[in-house]
């Protein structure tokens, strides 16, 4: 049994709100996929409008960046004080979620909008191309080169890296991300502009089908939670299927390293009734063992995305307020 199975007892909080139909026929169309992940749209803005900044306090700048065979769009997100005044800020390069297929920028721009203006932060959101029609590695080559666009402009939304220069992002972003971390550590391009830090929420780490051998006791969520609410182990190998990464490439199957030392420090966010869990955990576990900074916080007994659709219960509330306490424990290990 793994050590962390006590994890996926449900949060009786949880249990008490949790009242939705059952899941939808299973499928690996993209376009129904999209259409239902309109749902998460729609409550992700319903839920942030409430505490959605006054627009003087924030500016927003959409950019387009060349990427390998084309251009992405980023948006940038940059405290209103900075202008005109010579302020500057740290700089979050955020990754959305939507299992690799799904999700745009929209998905967490209110959310980010309030980060920005709560944490005085410049935040820096990428319009990565989704699988399968743009298969591994584009979105994560794209994610890249917007990082790396980031690096050399941050005069465009008044960042200035030596206070901050985090790689975030959340499921699917949050597996983009560790990768990033990985390349930008090894990147003679950033030997003067390094990453300070890196936030990954609820991530997948690797491959169901190919774990380390020397992990595989410490990963059985994939099978204790393999029938949890809002994302199903069948779904996790469904979105990595479309994704078409190779199951033991170390740009996706992050537990495929040789090494993690030198990596920005990291703060991980996982959630217990998750099929991801023990990846998450895991993936802090050896980070730490091989010598970088991190910080963890977990929520027994909910379930992957929890936040989008119970945000009044208390899990959902410590998320939101361990998120904002980590992003500036990474801030203050800059520099």
């Amino acid at each position: 049994m793994s050590q962390w199975s006590h994890l996926s007892g449900p949060d009786p909080e949880f249990a008490a709100a949790f009242a939705l139909p059952p899941p939808p026929p299973h499928t690996e169309d993209p376009a129904i996929l999209r259409e239902r992940f309109k749902f998460v749209l729609e409550l992700s803005k319903k839920n942030d409008t409430p505490r959605l900044p006054a627009e003087t306090q924030y500016h927003v700048q959409d950019h387009q960046v060349p990427v390998a065979g084309g251009e992405i769009t980023v948006r940038c997100l940059t405290p209103a004080a900075a202008e005109g005044k010579g302020s500057t800020y740290p700089v979050m390069v955020w990754l959305h979620g939507g299992g690799w297929a799904m999700g745009d920028l929209d998905l967490d721009d209110f959310w980010m909008r309030r980060i920005c203006v709560d944490l005085q932060v410049s935040i820096v959101m990428p319009d990565y191309r989704l699988a399968p029609e743009y298969p591994f590695p584009t979105g994560l080559d794209d994610s890249y080169e917007a990082l790396k666009w980031a690096a050399d402009h941050p005069e465009l939304f008044s960042g200035s890296l030596s206070k901050g220069f985090i790689i975030a992002g959340q499921s699917a972003g949050g597996n983009l991300a560790g990768a990033i971390a990985h390349r930008a550590r090894d990147d003679p391009f950033f030997s003067d502009k390094k990453v300070t830090g890196q936030l990954l929420q609820i991530p997948c780490t690797t491959h169901p089908d190919a774990v380390p051998d020397k992990y595989k006791s410490d990963l059985l969520s994939f099978e204790q939670d393999k029938d949890a609410p809002f994302l199903s182990t069948w779904e996790v190998r469904m979105f990595i299927r479309l994704l078409q990464a190779p199951p033991e490439d170390p740009d996706f199957n992050l537990l495929m390293h040789s090494t993690y030392k030198g990596l920005a420090p990291a703060y991980i966010q996982v959630a217990g009734l998750d099929p991801t869990r023990d990846s998450g955990l895991l993936y802090e576990k050896v980070l730490r063992e091989d010598g970088v900074e991190t910080m963890l916080d977990v929520y027994p007994g909910v379930p992957h995305g929890f936040h989008f659709g119970y945000p009044h219960i208390a899990a959902a509330k410590k998320w939101d307020t361990d998120f904002q306490k980590g992003l500036r424990w990474l801030l203050q290990h800059s520099g």
